[in-house]
């Protein structure tokens, strides 16, 4: 018989059956210097704040709860919800107890003059968060300065949390927002001395209780789509010493252990490719059961055609590994593997399984960047003809906060803030957000032309009309789709040198308000010319009083100039015939540049990832692309007094060194030969590092890019020296992009694979979607020890953020994969 029980007395009976004797341990502090239990982990300032980007939710005290990563950025900050650009603390030091098992991070606002020590110690299921300070906290940050803990929306969707035994629902969509002073903050959703976060479910149960004044609970989402639910406890007035307290506690579980993960391929194999899945295990777990691979009949009814135990594998990351090989299985079907508890999707052996993964790549993601235009697609319009009002002149001694900056001239005839003509033409939206970065642009063209003449892709799918600014996906035009896009980012180029003389570093709205609008890019601007002489009212149909245009960064920069007259050198020989005129004007604009660059003292203006690579790198580009056009000697003598640089960073340089081959003479290819038998086994040696046979990179923006960069080289390397590279790197980084990766078996590029990205950081990552071929960055690693891709969340911009040289990348691996296969004439 049912009855009624009192919120504070259910509060009662669930905390304590989170905490219950029973099942009550304290994590250790492990040799990675975190603290850990079975199924919870406690980091604290193992990783920091992005330097580049400021917040990016990896940093402070966080928790891995049941393998997944639900909270970070316990630390001071002085907003009840933060957003990414808002003032984040400096780190000074961390230290860590072993013999108390104490870890304290250090950590200062030096504007307030305010230091304070952040230090966990474990306590049962969870640890004891303390926060002094050797001074009162300064006036300036009374009533600012609070401690945060944020927890992933995703993961407390749907359920409900108690505060002081009062019951709430968090909800599926933020409301509510509340003034206070100059600033709008959420109201917050709770108030109380314990807060109780899913205290229904018990594997997203976590307890906090202060012993230093009042939690108050805030949907950060209500101030920015990419906000997370705060805890908050603010610090007092005219205390030093000891100034906070929580206790967190969290749900644990004695014997769990995380569900293995078949990494594999989602898009399948060929039959006579390699095939090996990696199984990722929990590090307690036992390899003692074998690992089946089903095949699937018309029926539904399974066939285990082969089956064995893992081969162990080395240890990576906080997980143990290992593989399972079956390569000898050729028979074209659908099949599935089995290891315990976990049984994959099906997927196809089968000759034609890479045949169209690159379709979506073209037809889809690289129209929906086009810049410029309006893009259809049957009854859906992902954006109108977008800033049609492109550009001003950035001001002087202007650093922009992304990663932009203008030196102290604008080096162009243009004042700031005027109007330059001509630069609405062509270009990709770079990424998740709107601008045109020159660099981004140029490898694009390059890697697309690179495609075009070694595959030569002659898919039409798409219509692109200039004059109409609209493009219609799905409807052809007699026109291949990839000498388009070639077209289209030529197009942006080349508008750089008309309208200044030089390659920019790119095209970006000058207002952070603008900056993180989500949507329809047509909607950041009004597509008419700013005028500052009328007012926000007035218009003339094509100047307006609306300050909403785009600025230009224009400063000079020698390598960027290089990395820009590479791509028209190159686009020159694939247009040729497409657009006779543009590839002239393409090529004698390289040359131009070329020319005036080897006349003057290279300009070395130099900020974030915006201005060029190195000098060497990006000449070598521009020589080398140059010379296949043209033939010229200077290009040759160029190449030769870079054959020290080549030879250095010959894994950086082997594709531009090797594609140069046949315009050299026989001393260089020896040299090159001679580069290739030393970078061999040091390709060797980088791609033994893990269990998944590439290199895998460790920093703020995962490593797809670096793997498809590699596979890329690869194709270069094996045609080029079939005796020292075979083709197996280039597959294994397909299957790792297709899943065979840590963490997961998703497939990195959304709409290719039997279970694909859907959750992605797109222009519609506030709906939760996807763009389809898109290629995200993939598994990031938190130090120390976890690979992470958010599937559920899609505002991790360093794992999930689509970027359009991927794009160009991925279907060159393709479709070298299938050249080397025999497909591409099938």
């Amino acid at each position: 018989m049912f009855k009624s029980l009192t919120a504070a007395a259910i509060s009662g009976i669930l905390v304590s059956a989170s905490i219950s004797p029973a099942m009550a341990a304290s994590p250790k502090l492990n040799d990675k210097e975190y603290f850990s239990q079975p199924s919870l982990d406690i980091v604290v300032f193992s990783n920091w704040y992005n330097g580049m980007f400021g917040d990016s939710k990896i940093s402070g005290v966080e928790l891995i709860h049941f393998g997944e990563r639900s909270a970070t950025n316990g630390d001071v900050r002085l907003s009840a919800t933060p957003e990414q650009w808002d003032p984040i603390p400096t780190f000074v030091e961390r230290t860590v107890d072993k013999d108390t098992g104490i870890i304290r991070a250090t950590l200062a606002y030096p504007e307030y003059d305010f230091e304070y020590t952040i230090a966990a110690k474990p306590i049962d299921n969870g640890v004891e968060i303390s926060l002094s300070s050797e001074k009162a906290l300064p006036e300036a940050l009374v009533g600012k300065a609070g401690f945060n803990m944020e927890f992933l929306p995703a993961t407390y969707r749907e359920t409900t949390f108690l505060a002081d035994g009062k019951p709430g629902i968090f909800p599926l969509y933020p409301t509510g927002v509340k003034e206070i002073i100059d600033e709008y903050e959420p109201e917050p959703l709770a108030l109380g001395k314990q807060l109780v976060l899913a205290p229904e479910d018990s594997q997203k149960r976590v307890s906090i209780t202060s012993s230093s004044g009042e939690l108050a609970l805030y949907d950060g989402r209500a101030k920015a789509q990419n906000g997370w639910y705060v805890v908050r406890g603010m610090l007092p007035q005219g205390q030093k010493g000891e100034i906070l307290n929580w206790r967190l506690t969290a749900s644990t579980d004695d014997n769990w252990q995380r569900a293995p993960v078949i990494a594999h391929s989602q898009v399948g194999y060929l039959p006579g490719q390699t095939k090996r899945a990696v199984i990722e295990l929990d590090k307690n777990a036992a390899i003692d059961s074998k690992i089946e691979l089903l095949k699937v009949a018309t029926d539904g009814t399974l066939q285990v055609v082969k089956s064995a135990l893992p081969e162990k594998q080395n240890d990576y990351t906080r997980y143990q590994y290992a593989s399972f090989d079956f390569t000898d299985i050729t028979s074209e079907g659908l099949y599935q593997l089995r290891f315990g508890p976990t049984t994959t999707a099906a997927f196809p052996i089968a000759p034609d399984v890479l045949d169209g993964a690159w379709y979506p790549t073209l037809d889809h993601f690289f129209p929906v960047q086009m810049d410029h235009m309006l893009i259809n697609e049957a009854y859906r319009v992902w954006h109108g003809a977008s800033h049609l009002d492109d550009a001003l002149q950035a001001p002087v001694n202007h650093e922009h906060f992304d990663l932009y900056a203008q030196g102290p001239t604008t080096d162009t005839q243009y004042e700031p803030g005027e109007h330059i003509p001509g630069l609405n033409v062509g270009g990709w939206y770079d990424a998740g957000d709107y601008d045109i970065r020159t660099q981004t642009q140029y490898r694009t063209v390059r890697t697309l032309v690179q495609v075009w003449e070694e595959f030569g892709l002659d898919r039409d799918t798409t219509l692109v009309d200039y004059e109409k600014k609209y493009v219609d996906i799905h409807v052809p035009d007699a026109k291949p789709d990839l000498l388009q896009q070639i077209e289209h980012g030529t197009l942006a180029l080349l508008a750089q040198y008309r309208a200044v003389g030089h390659a920019i570093p790119g095209i970006i709205v000058p207002d952070l308000s603008q900056y993180t609008h989500l949507g329809d890019g047509l909607t950041m601007t009004d597509n008419l010319i700013y005028n500052p002489d009328m007012a926000e009212t007035e218009s003339d149909g094509i100047h307006s009083g609306v300050f909403d245009d785009r600025w230009a960064f224009t400063s000079k920069s020698t390598p960027l100039n290089y990395g820009s007259m590479a791509a028209l050198a190159a686009a020159s020989r694939a247009l040729a015939d497409y657009n006779p005129q543009l590839a002239k004007e393409s090529i004698d604009t390289a040359i131009a540049a070329w020319d005036q660059e080897a006349n003057q003292t290279a300009n070395m203006f130099q900020v974030g990832n915006t201005t060029g690579g190195g000098l060497q790198e990006e000449k070598l580009k521009a020589a080398t692309e140059l010379l296949i056009t043209t033939g010229n000697e200077k290009y040759k003598k160029a190449l030769q007094s870079l054959l020290p640089y080549i030879s250095e960073s010959f894994g950086r340089s082997a594709i531009l060194a090797i594609r140069a081959l046949p315009h050299m003479d026989n001393a260089y290819q020896q040299a090159i030969r001679k580069a290739a038998e030393r970078y061999q086994p040091q390709l060797q040696q980088a791609t033994s590092q893990n269990p998944f046979g590439v290199v895998i990179t460790e920093y703020g923006w995962a490593g797809n890019g670096t793997i498809l960069e590699m596979a890329m080289t690869q194709y270069y390397l094996h045609t080029a020296y079939p005796d020292l590279f075979s083709d197996a790197l280039l597959y294994r980084s397909l299957d790792y992009l297709f899943g065979t990766h840590p963490d997961s078996d998703i497939s990195f590029v959304s709409n290719v694979g039997t279970v694909s990205k859907k959750v992605a950081y797109g222009m519609n990552r506030a709906d939760y979607s996807f763009i389809s071929g898109a290629i995200v960055p993939g598994v990031l690693i938190l130090k120390p020890d976890l690979p992470e891709n958010m599937e559920n969340w899609p505002f991790m911009w360093g794992q999930n953020e689509y970027v359009i040289n991927l794009g160009g990348a991925y279907i060159f691996t393709v479709n070298a994969a299938l050249k080397l296969a025999g497909r591409l004439d099938k």
